[in-house]
C-alpha cells in the first residue's frame, strides 16, 4: 500500500487522479494539496469530497475517503506536506497552469516537492512518479526543471533519482457547472460541484525501468488504468489537433447559434456533420500521413473511431459541458501553434485545405468581437508575440480565414442555414 499526493483540487486532479488512485484500492493515503481555505476547511471537515460523474445515461455520485487536505501557506500543513511526499509512491500536479510550479516561494509545488524528495533520500522512501497534468506539451520537463532549480547543488542528484516526471494526455472533459441543483456538492457547506465524465483511458510517459536498478527496476503504478506510451508526441498532436481544434471548432460556432451547452448541438446535425469532417479529412489524415505506423489510432478506421467517440462524448448531456468552458480563452487557442491555427497549418502542410477549421478561426474572431477589418492585423500581432511565421504560410492562413470570415457572417445574416 502507498500514499498518492495531489498539487491543486480541480475537477481534473479530484475527478481523475484522486478518484483513480481511491478506486484502485492501492493507496492507503490520498494526500492533496489546495490553497482555497473555505475547500480545505470543508474536505477537512468531512474527510472526504465527492465527485460528479457523467456516465452515457446518467449521473452518478461518488465520494472519496480518508481524504487529508493541507494549506500548503500554512506553516504546519506545508510540512505535512513535505512529509507526505517523500512517503509517496504516486504523485500529480493539476495546475491552472505550468507558470504556477514556482510561484509562492516555499509553498510553492516545486519548493515542497525538492523538500520532500530530500526528506525521500533521508528515510529511504521509495521512488515516486509525478504526473503532469497541466495543458502543455512539455509540463514535465518544466516541473522537473523548477525542482531542480529548488534543490541544492550538492543534493540535487540523489533527491532527483527517486523521482520521475511524466508527461500527461488527458482528453478527460470536466468542470465545475454553474447548474448545482441536482448535483452532490464537493463537501458539505461548499456550493461548488465537480462534474466529469466517465473516462479514463489516459496516456502518460513511459516509466524508465532498468533491470539493473534496485530502485525502478521493480517498480508498478498503483493508478493501473493509465497507458504508458514510450513516445507521446503523436498522441499529443492527435490531442491538441484533432481532438481540441475539434471541440473548439464545435463551441464557436455554438457560440454564433447561441447555444449555452455542448449538447444543444444535437440540435443541428449539419454542424456536426460539419465538425465530424474537419476533424477527420483537415486533422485525421493529416495525422495519419504523418504517424503511419506509430499505432492503429493512425489509420483511418482508427481515426474514424476515435472522432465518432470524441463527438459522441462532446455531445453527452450527462456531462453538461458548457459552450464557456470549452471556448474560454479564443486569443490562446487562435496562437500560430495552438489548436485550430496549429491544424489549418498541418493540413496545408499535408496539400489539404483546411477551410472548415479556417471558419472555426473566423467564429473564434466574432466571440472576441474583432471586426472583420481588423482581422489580419489583430491575428499578426498575436502570432508575432512569439517566433515569426513564414511569411509565406502567414499569408495563406490569413486569406483562408478571410474568405471564412465573409461565410460566417453570410451565414449569420441568412439565420444559420444549412452548413456544408
Amino acid at each position: 500500500m502507498s500514499t498518492f499526493v495531489g498539487f491543486g483540487f480541480g475537477p481534473i486532479q479530484a475527478g481523475l487522479f484522486l478518484t483513480e488512485a481511491f478506486a484502485s484500492g492501492n493507496f492507503e493515503r490520498l494526500v492533496v494539496a489546495e490553497v482555497l481555505p473555505d475547500v480545505v476547511a470543508a474536505v477537512r471537515r468531512a474527510g472526504s469530497f465527492t465527485v460528479n460523474i457523467g456516465h452515457a445515461d446518467h449521473i452518478s455520485a461518488l465520494s472519496v475517503a480518508p481524504v487529508e487536505m493541507y494549506n500548503p501557506a500554512d506553516p504546519a500543513d506545508r510540512r505535512r506536506l513535505v512529509e507526505a511526499v517523500a512517503v509517496a509512491g504516486e504523485m500529480a500536479t493539476a495546475l491552472p497552469s505550468v507558470a504556477h510550479y514556482a510561484t509562492d516561494g516555499e509553498a510553492s509545488v516545486a519548493s515542497i516537492l525538492a523538500e520532500g524528495l530530500l526528506r525521500k533520500v533521508e528515510i529511504d522512501g521509495p521512488p515516486a512518479v509525478v504526473y503532469a497534468a497541466e495543458n502543455h506539451t512539455r509540463a514535465a520537463e518544466l516541473l522537473a526543471e523548477a525542482v531542480t532549480a529548488a534543490l541544492p547543488a550538492g543534493r540535487r542528484d540523489a533527491a532527483l533519482r527517486r523521482a520521475q516526471f511524466l508527461n500527461t494526455i488527458i482528453g478527460k472533459m470536466s468542470g465545475a457547472p454553474e447548474e448545482t441543483e441536482d448535483l452532490r456538492p464537493i463537501a458539505p457547506g461548499l456550493q461548488r460541484a465537480f462534474l466529469v465524465e466517465a473516462f479514463n483511458r489516459i496516456y502518460i510517459s513511459q516509466i524508465q525501468r532498468p533491470p539493473d536498478d534496485p530502485l525502478w527496476s521493480s517498480f508498478r503504478r498503483g493508478i493501473e488504468v493509465f497507458i504508458e506510451k514510450p513516445d507521446l508526441a503523436p498522441f499529443a498532436e492527435a490531442k491538441l489537433y484533432c481532438h481540441n481544434a475539434g471541440h473548439a471548432l464545435a463551441a464557436y460556432l455554438a457560440h454564433a447559434l447561441g447555444f449555452r451547452r455542448m449538447d444543444e448541438l444535437r440540435s443541428r446535425p449539419d454542424v456536426l456533420e460539419f465538425v465530424r469532417s474537419a476533424m477527420l479529412e483537415e486533422s485525421g489524415a493529416p495525422l495519419c500521413a504523418r504517424f503511419t505506423g506509430v499505432d492503429p489510432l493512425f489509420t483511418p478506421e482508427g481515426m474514424r473511431a476515435y472522432v465518432n467517440d470524441l463527438i459522441t462524448r462532446m455531445l453527452n448531456p450527462f456531462v453538461r459541458d458548457a459552450v464557456a468552458r470549452v471556448g474560454r480563452d479564443p486569443e490562446r487557442k487562435l496562437g500560430w501553434d495552438d489548436r485550430l491555427i496549429g491544424a489549418m497549418r498541418r493540413a496545408l502542410a499535408a496539400d489539404v485545405i483546411p477551410r472548415r477549421y479556417a471558419l472555426g478561426a473566423a467564429a473564434a474572431l466574432l466571440w472576441l468581437n474583432v471586426p472583420p477589418t481588423q482581422t489580419e492585423a489583430y491575428l499578426i500581432a498575436l502570432w508575432r508575440r512569439s517566433t515569426p511565421p513564414d511569411a509565406k504560410e502567414e499569408r495563406k492562413v490569413l486569406h483562408l480565414i478571410a474568405e471564412a470570415s465573409q461565410r460566417l457572417q453570410m451565414w449569420i445574416q441568412q439565420n444559420f442555414p444549412k452548413l456544408v
